[in-house]
């Protein structure tokens, strides 16, 4: 049995077509056409909006779900850090009740996968039941030299609990230049050879003052967390054009936030680097939440870049919902065609978790969900199959 839906406006996963045409899908969501409506036969669905394929979160921290309102808007990053590290311990019962809740959103909101930022296997029994995409970036940082070996292990530890079920979904993952000393990122190098990783990058100004010449607000963290920073040699470089090419084993990158990048970085990482892929992801409610700042979108597009949008997390964010993020890109940045906006949360969101054989687009042969925009919102379309 076949469903077919006529909305106001179809997104592909790649352009908008205008009304009149059908989308025809099986019970369990998988696509076989899209065809006029003079073509598509009777009992059509007929929906207001804009039906599109469901969204790649290609950024959460859905273990974070229980900070929700806890941490004050406006910090700056690294204020904010040291909230995190803090104030993160909480009931495992609480913890639970939050990422269910968290997840639940996720799916109404149509979201199909999510990136998902771990430091622990907190999130594995939510993740083992549930009808989303999960693919899990174990997070592994420590700054101090000595500690490279150990960080590493532990957080290697966290990755074996998640590979039982997910052994082709969970990846070590650098958590972010500041946190992560040079001796771990050359372990990890060799450990993500030929993988997807992900890393929180120029998420404030600061970063790029520690590597340029080892000032900055981050030396307050170092310190109020008697963290040894006397064996760290700044690079005289930024942040991107330090860390960067550390990965040269063919790592599929997600570069998360890039808020302080610009043009003498892209340009760096064109002419000075090679991996198998690189993608920037654009999470503006959490940049604008934490720095109340947003990255340099034109600077991105300029430079044709692959970018892809995620949420963050509860601790900086009233919602995870990705529409959201798009409606605040549209705000801020409106120039930006609808199409754009949808792809980055769509297809080159399935490209970068190299799920695009599934999700992403409305390919005949694909299962990659059904979301529709309209009033403001987004909201799953259940099939029955589904």
């Amino acid at each position: 049995m076949y469903i077919k839906i006529k909305p106001d406006t179809l997104f592909t996963g790649t352009g908008l077509l205008p009304a009149g045409n059908v989308l025809i899908v099986n019970e369990e969501g998988i696509v076989a056409d899209i065809v006029p409506e003079a073509e598509a036969g009777d009992d059509i669905r007929s929906i207001s909006g804009i039906l599109s394929p469901g969204f790649v979160n290609a950024h959460c921290h859905i273990e974070l779900s229980h900070l929700k309102g806890k941490v004050p808007e406006g910090p700056g990053l690294v204020d904010f850090v040291q909230k995190i590290m803090t104030g993160r311990a909480a009931d495992e019962e609480i913890k639970n009740a939050a990422m269910s809740a968290a997840a639940a959103e996720l799916y109404d909101g149509g979201t199909v996968a999510v990136g998902d930022i771990c430091n622990t296997a907190d999130s594995l029994s939510l993740k083992q039941n549930s009808p989303l995409y999960w693919h899990n970036f174990i997070e592994v940082s420590g700054f101090s030299e000595a500690g490279a070996v150990s960080r590493l292990s532990a957080a290697e530890d966290v990755l074996d609990k998640f590979n039982v079920p997910y052994s082709r979904f969970s990846t070590l993952s650098p958590h972010a230049p500041y946190s992560v000393s040079k001796k771990l990122f050359h372990l990890l190098n060799e450990k993500t050879a030929g993988q997807l990783i992900s890393i929180h990058n120029q998420e404030a100004e600061a970063e790029n003052e520690l590597y340029e010449n080892k000032q900055g607000k981050f030396l307050e963290l170092y310190q109020n967390f008697n963290i040894d920073i006397s064996s760290f040699v700044p690079a005289g470089k930024r942040s991107w054009q330090t860390w960067l090419p550390y990965f040269d084993r063919k790592q599929t990158i997600i570069s998360v936030h890039n808020t302080f990048i610009n043009q003498q970085d892209i340009s760096f990482s064109a002419f000075h680097v090679k991996n198998a892929g690189l993608y920037f992801c654009l999470c503006p409610n959490a940049n604008l939440y934490i720095e109340n700042t947003l990255p340099p979108v034109d600077i991105l597009l300029e430079n044709d870049l692959d970018i892809v949008i995620g949420t963050d997390s509860y601790a900086s964010n009233r919602s995870l919902n990705v529409y959201d993020e798009i409606l605040t890109l549209q705000k801020h940045f409106p120039s930006l065609p609808l199409a754009t906006l949808l792809k980055w949360a769509t297809l080159n969101g399935a490209r970068a978790l190299g799920i695009d054989k599934q999700f992403g687009s409305f390919t005949a042969g694909k299962k990659p969900g059904l979301v529709q925009l309209y009033e403001g919102k987004a909201k799953r379309i259940q099939l029955p199959g589904a």
